[in-house]
């Protein structure tokens, strides 16, 4: 009879181990920095879990700044039901602009613009894909934030999909991105370098990116004291001072404060630890020409800096894309992604472009009568 209860003790332990493998994910070891490395699971607060999610979570984990490591967070939207064979195929979402504090983290916040992004976002759970969706490195982990830095996001958000499917049994290796304005540039970046940077232990299948923010980089070249006083939304100036943060933040070198007045640098600074919507509120009005003492255009070599940070590449992607515009879009302007559009053609990559009547937010909804079965294929 000892012996039996020995055994029943070993029965109920290993069951109760299996158990927690499910209900408890697990953590990679504390020493373990490679991409992708889970360093931390939590509860996501239900206020921002997305319409129709039966669980969702916050990751940290490991990925690459421009220096090297640097952690990541994000978090996990799982959908309701039994998974299908092979598991939830996987929507990494690639969230616009909401800040540069880390109190603006998706993760964190939730949403900038939650009327638009949760709509979206609950159409793709409701269709049976879990989502993962990065904060990208340094937005609500330590360190800086390096908007619109196109490479960074783009290992934060293959290394986010890395860690999901590694502590999550019931997620796909099989795996989309779909992104949004700031995000739509980070999907691009993840289009042209997913198959790279994901590896083998990854099955990258296409990209959705609608407000693409394209040739932003030649009119960021232009900017500078002469630049005049124009009627402008508050969302340009916006941008424009969180490029400025997120490029002293990846390149010091550069010296980006001594070309800015001191009310330049005292906006920087305070864009360091902003988010959007406060922000913009305080910076609409702000002429773009008294931030500067010299254009940016005369520091040497900031040409080929700002299209490597921030440029989105004509060629190069292994997989179908699809891009979508609203012809509205004063944040993006058409003409600019139109010409994107013409040039990828041009160079025989496998891109699907579709425009939309309405504005910037506009085109993310109404693209989902298109998007939606582009990647039902991308996944068939």
């Amino acid at each position: 009879m000892r012996g039996l209860g020995r055994r029943v003790r070993v029965v109920l332990l290993v069951g109760l181990a299996a158990v927690c493998v499910v209900l408890f994910p697990a953590v990679g070891s504390a020493d373990d920095t490679s991409p992708g490395a889970v360093v931390g699971v939590a509860e996501l607060p239900q206020g921002i879990w997305v319409p129709g999610s039966a669980d969702a979570k916050r990751l940290t984990y490991w990925s690459s700044g421009p220096s090297g490591r640097a952690l990541s967070s994000g978090a996990v939207y799982l959908p309701g039901g039994t998974p299908p064979p092979g598991g939830w195929p996987v929507v990494a979402w690639a969230h616009g602009t909401v800040g540069l504090g880390d109190q603006c983290a998706y993760s964190v916040r939730g949403p900038s613009l939650p009327e638009r992004d949760y709509p979206y976002l609950a159409t793709w759970l409701a269709k049976g894909y879990a989502i993962v969706a990065s904060d990208y490195v340094g937005l609500g982990t330590s360190g800086p934030t390096h908007y619109l830095n196109g490479v960074v996001e783009a290992h934060s958000v293959v290394d986010m999909v890395k860690a999901s499917t590694s502590t999550f049994p019931a997620l796909s290796k099989k795996w989309v991105v779909i992104g949004q304005s700031q995000g739509a540039g980070a999907a691009m970046a993840v289009a042209r370098n997913a198959t790279s940077f994901g590896g083998p232990e990854l099955d990258y299948r296409g990209a959705v990116a609608t407000g693409v923010p394209a040739y932003i980089e030649n009119i960021v070249a232009t900017v500078g004291p002469g630049v005049p006083p124009v009627s402008v939304g508050s969302s340009l100036n916006t941008y424009l001072l969180f490029i400025l943060s997120g490029l002293r933040a990846t390149y010091p070198e550069l010296n980006i404060d001594s070309i800015l007045t001191p009310h330049g640098k005292a906006l920087v600074d305070l864009a360091d630890d902003s988010c959007y919507d406060a922000f913009s509120a305080a910076v609409g009005g702000v002429p773009v020409g008294s931030l500067f003492t010299r254009p940016l255009a005369s520091i040497p070599g900031i040409g080929p800096i700002l299209e490597s940070y921030m440029g989105i590449p004509e060629s190069g992607y292994d997989r179908p894309f699809f891009v979508g515009q609203g012809l509205t879009d004063v944040d993006v302007p058409p003409p600019t992604t139109l010409a994107l559009a013409a040039r990828m053609t041009a160079n025989n990559q496998p891109l699907t472009f579709r425009v939309y009547p309405g504005d910037h937010d506009a085109a993310m909804l109404a693209s989902l009568t298109d998007t939606v079965p582009f990647v039902e294929r991308l996944f068939a």
